[in-house]
């Protein structure tokens, strides 16, 4: 699993080889965008000797014009030849953590943040937390301007097989490009809704995924852009039909292997297995003002369009939060069905973890599983068997989240604070904006 880390001598002979004339250093800020600092090949030495500077000042959530000056450090393991763009000569890209004036991390980075979580998982005596990721996307056709409009590229539907048509050669080339920069593609198809597609890769550890994530997310987007089409991982960009998420499959391995697996257990799951889970069901509420961080996130979780609604478990039915896939062995896992791929991967990925750690610490039993169909239950059977809701507001959310503090730990001062600031800003911008479906029902009403 481990990849493979480029020696400063491997970086030059490939530079040489492959005829690399740009550099591109990507880092992500608060709210999970990309960024990047583009360098020419001159400057490889000084990237190499991690004496790239930038002004952090102008970063999302990250300081201020006063303590603006730091530094991106290169994670050799992510170097990669990007497979578009060469018209001016080929552009490497690797992604970076960023670093302060007196050498130490800078824990507004969230990939720092992520690396200062897991290494808590390790002093809890474990090796690795696997992730596998399933984003989901939208293709929408541009007009003569290339901007999105809001037709969908075609009418399929789930895993539909029909004659090719330019959304299918999108996704395989996406496909493609993924595999040149090393991604190990386990599926691509069609998804539910028209327009929807998914691509899966293989799992690997925390920090790996979240760096896949994004490099998924950009490798998207600019092959859309090829095709005439605009790439969105918005949740839940049309009404009345599903919303796109991004199903976390994950893992906790030690030097023994998968802890989650137990052969004598009735569903061979370890007791690990179940204090983890009930660690996540217990901060299921404040996970999800970082898994689902937009106002759009809580158009998606609403019944009926296969995204979970409340908090439970099962290894029989799609409706609770978390599902346990039927693999077992290395393979046993949990599947966390909220997370939608507006998620900044790196927080989400560390509140997750930091959760399920939460229930190890506290040796936290789950709630019996729930193998009927929720969505078919009366309220009072939800409260009889004690199913709690997922938030239904971005404001909701953010109102568990305060009341947190492993989750606000998870996260740490900088991150929390100033990921509140800017989330309470977006959803008062929301609640008093005018929308088009309140004219619609109150403007001759009243």
């Amino acid at each position: 699993m481990t990849k493979h880390v480029y020696t400063d001598a491997e970086v030059h002979a490939l530079v040489e080889q492959e005829n690399v004339r740009f550099l591109r250093l990507m880092f992500t800020d608060l709210f999970g965008s990309m960024k990047s600092v583009d360098l020419p090949i001159s400057q490889l030495d000084k990237l190499l000797a991690n004496r790239v500077m930038f002004d952090g000042s102008s970063i999302d959530g990250f300081v201020r014009i006063e303590e603006s000056d730091m530094y991106l450090h290169p994670e050799m393991s992510t170097w990669m030849i990007s497979p578009w763009g060469a018209e001016h000569g080929k552009v490497a890209q690797v992604i970076c953590s960023v670093y302060k004036t007196d050498g130490e991390p800078f824990m507004g980075d969230p990939r720092n943040n992520l690396k200062r979580v897991l290494k808590q998982m390790e002093e809890a005596g474990f090796t690795a937390f696997n992730i596998g990721p399933e984003p989901e996307f939208f293709l929408f056709e541009t007009d003569e301007k290339g901007e999105p409009t809001l037709q969908v590229n075609d009418q399929e539907n789930y895993f539909d097989l029909s004659p090719a048509d330019r959304g299918e050669d999108c996704r395989r080339d996406i496909v493609l490009a993924l595999e040149k920069l090393g991604f190990d593609v386990e599926a691509a198809h069609h998804e539910v809704a028209p327009g929807q597609h998914e691509v899966d890769f293989k799992y690997s550890d925390a920090l790996e995924a979240a760096d896949n994530i994004q490099i998924f997310k950009l490798v998207v987007k600019n092959i859309a852009k090829q095709y005439g089409f605009h790439a969105t991982f918005m949740p839940k960009p049309l009404s009345g039909i599903n919303g796109s998420g991004m199903h976390m499959n994950m893992s906790l391995f030690n030097q023994d292997g998968n802890t989650f697996y137990d052969e004598n257990d009735a569903l061979q799951l370890s007791q690990t297995a179940y204090h983890f889970l009930a660690g996540v069901m217990d901060h299921a509420r404040s996970v999800t003002a970082i898994s689902n961080p937009i106002v759009n996130s809580y158009k998606r979780l609403v019944p009926g369009y296969e995204a979970p609604v409340y908090v439970a478990w099962s290894a029989h039915n799609r409706s609770p939060m978390v599902r346990v896939p039927s693999e077992r062995g290395m393979g046993t896992r949990l599947e966390l069905r909220s997370v939608d791929p507006a998620a900044n991967p790196y927080l989400a990925i560390a509140t997750i973890l930091a959760a399920g750690l939460d229930g190890l610490k506290r040796e936290l039993t789950p709630a019996p599983s729930v193998d009927e169909n929720i969505y078919h239950m009366t309220e009072e059977e939800r409260i009889k068997r004690e199913i709690k809701t997922l938030p239904d507001t971005l404001h909701n959310a953010l109102k568990s989240l305060a009341t947190d503090e492993v989750i606000k730990e998870a996260l740490g001062d900088h991150l929390y604070k100033n990921f509140m600031e800017a989330k309470t800003v977006e959803y008062d911008s929301y609640r008093q904006a005018v929308s088009r479906w309140e004219q619609n029902r109150y403007m001759s009403n009243y």
